[in-house]
């Protein structure tokens, strides 16, 4: 019971936002009328969005092999990658962030703590752009000034991260000895060490301008797909619909997906998504039935993807699951 609680404390307040999420939704909204909605939905465009959602995995493939500087095969990446959204669908506490490093680095010569850089990266980056996007958004929207702040709020932390991260490529000599003197104090510390060493080498496209670079053109052309595929969901419900509810929809879903919420962002997209088309379109039910559709293509292109990859390596969620937890013990144990 001391562990189950211990472990509660992790997931019990996303379960909580979730459900709380969940419960309004089913309050407000006309359910018949989101059904109603979903059958009358253009097929051609729900089509086209399926058929780029799989090319946007493709290209988001490209990124992660980009930061990562081509030093493992596309396939593994790419495999590996989808692995990780499948178990960030169905696995509590974002393990899918961990388990992709975890799973390439069993395909390849990558350590697992020189993967986890790129991630973190990745996320940074990512969180920056859809608070651009929701920013965009809101100015087209609603022009609440308040909600523009926050947006700026945000999209400065994460871009504060990114040049924190910089600065410590940059000056890995110094941040190391500054460790070493720290860990005289605190010999607790002692045990982060390795981990450190190759924690910098993932840090080290960050230095490296033509990299960089290289990263940075694959992500834009990543939400540029995205932001389209997202325009063409919306558009099968509202033939009305101009580009811009699509940009701020998806900076919208990307901010409900970082909210603590259940495995998959259950709640929090179909919240998110669902509330900021309902400010544009005024219709709460068919907005909802947008956001269904959208996380409902999610699940198909990952669960698709996901399963295959983990089928030939005779893997299953529960499995990596419990490795992952296991990696997780011996860590700690360390």
């Amino acid at each position: 019971m001391k562990n189950f609680w211990k472990s509660a404390r992790r997931w019990l307040p996303g379960a909580i936002i979730s459900i709380s999420l969940l419960a309004a939704i089913a309050y407000f909204v006309d359910l018949k009328k989101v059904a109603l909605a979903i059958r009358e939905a253009s097929p051609y465009h729900l089509l086209a969005a399926l058929t780029i959602s799989f090319g946007w995995l493709m290209v988001r493939g490209i990124v992660w092999r980009t930061l990562l500087k081509n030093r493992a095969p596309y396939r593994d990446v790419f495999l590996s990658l989808s692995e990780g959204y499948l178990m960030n669908n169905f696995l509590p506490l974002r393990l899918g962030e961990f388990g992709r490093a975890f799973m390439l680095s069993r395909k390849s010569e990558l350590g697992f703590v020189e993967i986890l850089p790129t991630i973190v990266i990745e996320r940074i980056v990512d969180l920056t752009i859809s608070a651009a996007l929701l920013l965009v958004g809101i100015l087209f929207v609603t022009q609440a000034q308040g909600a523009e702040r926050i947006a700026i709020l945000v999209g400065a932390i994460v871009l504060a991260m990114l040049v924190m991260l910089y600065i410590l490529a940059r000056n890995r000599l110094q941040a190391m000895q500054a460790y070493q003197r720290l860990s005289q104090r605190l010999p607790l510390l002692n045990r982060f060490g390795g981990f450190l060493d190759s924690f910098f080498d993932g840090l080290t496209i960050l230095t490296d301008g033509r990299w960089f670079l290289r990263f940075l053109f694959w992500m834009i052309v990543n939400w540029g797909m995205a932001v389209f595929q997202f325009y063409l969901v919306v558009l099968a419900f509202f033939p009305q619909a101009r580009l811009f509810w699509g940009i701020f929809g998806l900076g919208a879903a990307a901010f409900g997906g970082a909210i603590p919420s259940l495995p998959g962002a259950v709640g929090t997209f179909e919240g998110a998504l669902g509330g900021a088309l309902s400010l544009v379109s005024k219709d709460e039910s068919t907005s909802l039935a947008v956001a269904l559709t959208a996380h409902f293509f999610n699940y198909l292109v990952s669960g698709t993807i996901g399963t295959y990859a983990l089928s030939r390596e005779g893997q299953t969620l529960a499995g990596i699951y419990h490795q992952l937890l296991n990696l997780r013990t011996k860590k700690d144990a360390a």
